[in-house]
């Protein structure tokens, strides 16, 4: 194939990953279903143990808000690759004519997806139990939501397509993913948390660390990515 038709070839496989992951979830459901829930649990339960004010929201609720985005995708990673080794389907997507790295990047955009759907949904419940206006600073929340989303399935794919070939992979996914989102949660929670001071700032080294932190993973994986496979 020459260097040409690789990023053309790339699209193509990417998209048809993508495709297949969608139509999956379309028929089951599983995935956005379980994880808008599980989301939903922990914002109210939250909400209803520490009952904060108005200054308290804008204090506590930016770290409860990632955390509980941070839990749903763990949750939401977890089937990634494990549901492919049912039927041997990564064994056959192995041997079909794309890059690797198209298994790869068209589960990333599907993750994506899903677990941004299932933010969005969680962001006016979160708004209400917790007293903050988000319209306000929607644009740049939703770029905070974008980045920090792409932060967590980045590495929280490849960590899946790890964890899936192990025999605890229900254990070894958080215990992978957890300490290397730390950053990300740090910088998503204090990005959000500017947002929803008084008055409203979104400080541009957050932005700039998550931007960063997207291309490096992505980067990585694709070098990497065709070696896990093989194992």
């Amino acid at each position: 194939m020459s260097a040409a038709n690789h990023p053309v070839s790339l699209v193509r496989g990417a998209s048809a990953i993508f495709r297949k992951e969608l139509r999956m979830e379309m028929r089951t459901r599983e995935l956005v279903n379980t994880t808008v829930v599980f989301s939903l649990i922990v914002v109210v339960l939250f909400s209803f143990s520490f009952d904060p004010t108005s200054e308290e929201s804008r204090r506590f609720g930016p770290g409860l808000l990632w955390i509980a985005f941070l839990f749903a995708g763990s949750l939401m990673l977890q089937p990634s690759f494990v549901r492919e080794q049912t039927n041997e389907t990564l064994s056959a997507l192995r041997l079909a004519p794309v890059d690797p790295f198209a298994i790869l990047l068209g589960k990333i955009v599907a993750n994506f997806a899903f677990l941004g759907l299932a933010e969005l949904v969680l962001l006016p419940v979160f708004a209400v139990f917790y007293n903050v206006a988000l319209l306000p600073v929607l644009p740049r929340l939703l770029l905070v939501l974008a980045l920090g989303t792409l932060g967590i399935v980045i590495p929280g794919t490849v960590c899946s397509a790890v964890a899936a070939q192990a025999r605890m992979r229900e254990m070894l996914l958080p215990l992978l993913l957890l300490p290397l989102l730390t950053p990300v949660l740090i910088a998503c929670t204090e990005a959000t948390a500017g947002l929803f001071a008084a008055p409203p700032e979104l400080a541009s080294i957050w932005v700039e660390f998550l931007a960063g932190f997207d291309v490096i993973f992505l980067t990585a994986s694709y070098f990497v990515f065709s070696y896990l496979l093989e194992e």
